[in-house]
């Protein structure tokens, strides 16, 4: 197996009139996306910061930009993913936490904001338009330089995670071996295969499993600015793909929308991750269509998916174990662990998920997930033991919005939780006691708040104000119960 700058600098020379990117149903080939890639390249070399350079990469789902993550991984730059749905508030705290020598992004993502950290920092700025990369005047130079004898890296962003994001380091190396090389070893020639379906951000790891396969092994790809239900319809109907694949939420919309039967009909399986999915939903979606769901597991944490359920293995458990995410995969170990002792569960025992991935290490990864491994060895999630909120596949943490609404003068106490939803699995829903001084502060002000501190992912569906958050007559917690029937009450 080749480096992985070896592979993206072989994928930029692939002839030019050959076709590389769907965007928009508009074709970019092979000769567009050298050239971008390379002036990216140029353009970090010639700003100073060299070989190694720490690049702060906000990654929007367009051609130009795989292009320009090729032109870095060519370069050997170690890249920094930012979240690029936020404020520009919110952008310019990551950079200084960043500390980076360059900063790539689409030429709307400069606004005066960004630029004004930029320029007291020393930090080079590099612009993507279409088909075309510049860097900024007054900005085309880095003060830090990059370190070239460390291994460079891919700095994820884990799902959901905000204000400064976590980033979770992925070398080279790594993404070579366990994202890249086993697409390679697929059958069949990818030039020929039908293009693969882009959709999840570029900068999380469901966007660099689906992205760098496709692009480094040579398959041709369409890519969304994000999921569109008609986007994922359209590319069944005009390329008739063998397997395909939807987020979570996608499944009720496909039953929502009673898609006809035949659309589906060349499908030989789907496969879903990054968000659970309802049993109910999975019986009835293919009860409808016949298309068998494969469920798999993993996270940010783990470098990727750590059990899947195969279609070997569905085709010999088939319903028995229906809403199940299969088993560990080679390599990878889970256990379920008693969540008061850390005492390791028999089957069928449900408790804290516990995980080793081969990507990451020897050790084993504590999660919050609540899970059951039967005596057959599947794995059926039931949960969150943190109170997270999976929306869509992205992880909210019920705190994270709640510090944010505290920064507003007009809050005096917030408590958020999750509430069901059909489409996204859950959404956020919002309590809110107002300060005694501000009682005029509404909804609309507060989403705008929180727009500057939080992703929009994290910004509640449901809001409900109260003179008092209902409190334990004990501790004077905060009841969380009490707070989940008002606002599914208020739902």
């Amino acid at each position: 197996m080749d480096d992985l700058e070896q592979l993206s600098a072989a994928a930029l020379a692939r002839p030019a009139e050959q076709p590389a990117i769907e965007f928009h149903k508009r074709w970019t080939n092979w000769g567009a996306m050298r050239r971008v890639g390379e002036r990216v390249g140029e353009l970090i070399l010639a700003s100073g910061a060299g070989p190694g350079a720490r690049v702060a990469f906000v990654a929007r789902n367009r051609p130009s930009a795989l292009a320009a993550l090729l032109g870095m991984i060519a370069g050997r730059s170690t890249i920094r993913m930012v979240y690029p749905f936020q404020s520009a508030t919110a952008i310019a705290r990551d950079l200084d936490a960043i500390e980076p020598s360059v900063m790539v992004a689409a030429a709307e993502d400069f606004p005066e904001t960004i630029l004004a950290v930029l320029r007291s920092r020393g930090i080079a700025a590099i612009a993507l338009r279409e088909m075309e990369a510049w860097s900024l005047p007054g900005l085309e130079r880095a003060r830090r330089s990059g370190d070239a004898t460390l291994p460079p890296q891919v700095e994820i962003l884990t799902s959901g995670t905000t204000g400064p994001p976590k980033p979770f380091r992925l070398s080279y190396a790594t993404i070579a071996r366990f994202i890249v090389a086993p697409r390679a070893m697929d059958s069949g020639d990818p030039a020929l295969a039908p293009p693969a379906l882009l959709y999840f951000p570029v900068g999380n790891i469901s966007g660099l499993y689906s992205t760098l396969p496709a692009l480094l092994n040579g398959q041709r790809a369409v890519l969304l600015d994000r999921f569109s239900l008609a986007g994922w319809h359209d590319h069944l109907l005009r390329f008739r793909p063998a397997m395909g694949g939807l987020p979570p939420a996608g499944f009720q919309m496909v039953l929502d929308a009673d898609i006809p039967r035949a659309d589906l009909g060349c499908l030989r399986y789907m496969g879903a991750g990054a968000a659970p999915l309802a049993p109910e939903v999975q019986r009835a979606f293919e009860e409808r269509y016949g298309v068998p769901i494969l469920l798999s597991y993993g996270a940010t944490e783990f470098a990727g998916p750590v059990a899947a359920m195969t279609p070997e293995l569905h085709a010999t458990w088939g319903r028995s174990k229906l809403g199940s995410v299969g088993r560990a995969l080679p390599g990878a170990q889970l256990r379920v662990v008693d969540p008061a002792s850390g005492a390791v569960l028999p089957p069928g025992a449900e408790g804290i998920l516990e995980v080793i991935s081969p990507r990451v290490g020897p050790d084993w990864i504590h999660t919050s997930d609540v899970a059951v491994i039967d005596a057959d060895g599947f794995v059926f999630l039931r949960g969150r033991a943190d109170g997270a909120i999976i929306r869509g596949g992205f992880k909210l943490l019920p705190e994270t919005i709640e510090r944010a609404l505290l920064l507003h003068p007009g809050v005096s106490a917030a408590a958020v939780i999750g509430l069901a939803d059909k489409r996204l699995g859950q959404v956020p829903a919002a309590l809110v006691q107002l300060a005694a001084e501000s009682p005029q502060t509404g909804v609309a002000e507060l989403e705008a708040h929180l727009r500057d501190h939080v992703p929009a992912t994290h910004i509640p569906v449901v809001w409900r104000f109260v003179d008092a958050l209902p409190r334990t007559a004990m501790s004077f917690k905060v009841d969380r119960p009490a707070v989940r029937k008002l606002l599914e009450d208020a739902d």
